[in-house]
């Protein structure tokens, strides 16, 4: 069959093309989200800030599913939608709640060498080549959720004092970039029920615990660390069945 003979592909309704273009715009989105909470912190509204946190976190879950449902790469493929996705993730995940962390004098002083560490930890976790492995639904290191820890810190802060504080981003810096696996809840499949319900149920907690800042009940966040807590076990035990396979 000659060239001109052959069929040509029908196009996608222009409908789809839009469709899978507002994923990425949605996606985008997440810089928006950024900058507020940046103006958040540094009005001092810490309420504000984390509930801006959650919303991108929330854009962040919905994004990645909707992308593969509405077949992006395919019919949106002027765009990266994973490096775009990445460049979001680090400001929202890493940048912003670091930025938190050392504005309120959370840390010993000089406060930005001590976030330069886990900025950095962050870039080498997101640019690493096996950063999120989809064939099996892992993350490779501490997957960078800097806004969680921001949260904790910012209710134990007292108790801990900054030396702790700087500790804890020091120990989970270089679990950012060790070879540690752990699940990725949107796209695991062993106990999926687990990783992605409990995540779910978890964020939504933590939600709702942001909209009491500052009157967070100190029992309240500390209960709520037993998934974050059980996530980590599980990843690990996962991670080893999937590797001994």
């Amino acid at each position: 069959m000659s060239a001109s003979a052959r069929p040509h592909a029908t196009p996608a309704p222009t409908w789809m093309r839009a469709r899978a273009w507002a994923v990425h715009a949605l996606t985008a989105s997440g810089v928006i989200w950024a900058l507020l909470a940046t103006r958040a912190i540094f009005a001092d509204d810490l309420r504000a800030a984390f509930l801006w946190m959650c919303l991108a976190v929330a854009v962040d879950a919905a994004d990645g599913p909707l992308a593969r449902a509405w077949q992006v790469k395919k019919l949106a493929p002027g765009l990266d939608g994973a490096l775009l996705d990445n460049i979001v993730d680090y400001l929202n995940y890493t940048f912003v709640p670091l930025l938190l962390i050392a504005h309120k004098g959370w840390l010993p002083e000089p406060a930005w060498l001590w976030v330069s560490v886990p900025a950095m930890a962050s870039l080498v976790a997101f640019t690493h080549t096996e950063a999120k492995d989809s064939d099996d639904g892992f993350f490779r290191g501490f997957p960078s959720y800097w806004n969680v820890v921001a949260f904790y810190v910012a209710v134990e802060v007292h108790t801990w004092g900054p030396w702790a504080v700087a500790g804890l981003l020091l120990a989970l810096s270089v679990l950012s970039v060790a070879p540690v696996r752990f699940a990725y809840p949107n796209r695991i499949q062993r106990l999926r029920w687990f990783f992605l319900g409990g995540s779910l149920a978890w964020s939504m907690s933590m939600v709702g615990l942001a909209a009491t800042w500052p009157d967070v009940p100190a029992w309240a966040a500390r209960a709520s660390l037993v998934y974050p807590a059980l996530y980590g076990v599980v990843s690990v035990w996962v991670d080893r069945e999937a590797r001994t396979r």
